[in-house]
This record gives C-alpha cells, sequence and structure tokens, in this order.
C-alpha cells in the first residue's frame, strides 16, 4: 500500500497543506503496525517451517535471516523513520507558507529503499516457500 498512497498524497499535492503530516501520520501508524504484526506472523511461520524439514536445512538459515530482516526493516520504519518523517514535516508557524523540508526527500528516499527491501525479501521468502513445496 505504500507504493500506492505516498506517490498519489505526493502527486495530488497534499504534502504542501499543513494539515498533511498529521493525516500522514494517523495513515502510516495504522499500516506500520500492520506491517509489524505481517512481519511477527512470518517470523513465526519460518521458524515453525524449519521444526517440520519444510526447508532444506541450508535454507531455513537464510530464510530466519531474511524473515528477522524484515521484522527489523518494519521496526525501523514504525519507531524510526516515520515519526522522524512526522517531526521534520509539521508546520508549527501559521504565519509562514508551508514548504517541504530538504531533510524530508532524504528520509522518503530512505523510506523506499527500505519498503523495496521488504519487497524483495517477502518475494523471495515467498518463492522459497513455493519451490519447496513444488
Amino acid at each position: 500500500l505504500d507504493w500506492v498512497i505516498m506517490p498519489s498524497l505526493y502527486l495530488s499535492g497534499m504534502m504542501s497543506q499543513p494539515g498533511f503530516t498529521t493525516a500522514g501520520y494517523l495513515i502510516f501508524w495504522n499500516f506500520n503496525r500492520l506491517e509489524l504484526l505481517a512481519a511477527a506472523v512470518v517470523l513465526t511461520g519460518v521458524l515453525g517451517l524449519g521444526r517440520t524439514k519444510f526447508f532444506a536445512p541450508n535454507w531455513h538459515h537464510f530464510a530466519v535471516v531474511l524473515s528477522l530482516l524484515l521484522l527489523a526493516v518494519s521496526l525501523s520504519d514504525t519507531y524510526f523513520l516515520t515519526p522522524q518523517m512526522c517531526a521534520t514535516g509539521i508546520h508549527l508557524n501559521l504565519f509562514e507558507s508551508v514548504e517541504i523540508p530538504a531533510t524530508m526527500d532524504r528520509l522518503h528516499a530512505g523510506y523506499w529503499v527500505l519498503e523495496a527491501v521488504k519487497l524483495f525479501v517477502g518475494g523471495t521468502l515467498l518463492s522459497w516457500c513455493f519451490r519447496q513445496q513444488a
């Protein structure tokens, strides 16, 4: 959903609105918590499948590392990047025009890199599961 929500908010010009930071934080607060829950379920599933010999012995360790990476990315999105972006983008002076801070671009770039890592890791884990099942 991040691949759809962020570009649509950015292209619609909502990021230059004074209430964007609050609205963005509320939206991403919910999605980040769901991603944390999903990453924990993936880690639990990989650990459980490792006990049933679903994965080959050498792949189980890599699957655990990848699922831990997925959880770490979700944790960093939830507890570091999203609050930092909200703190950077908050508009406290009513008499100044709303502008997107320069550091916001770097934070968004970091967020997109982590989203790409999540997509790659999730795809890798799914392909391993389908390959082991076949």
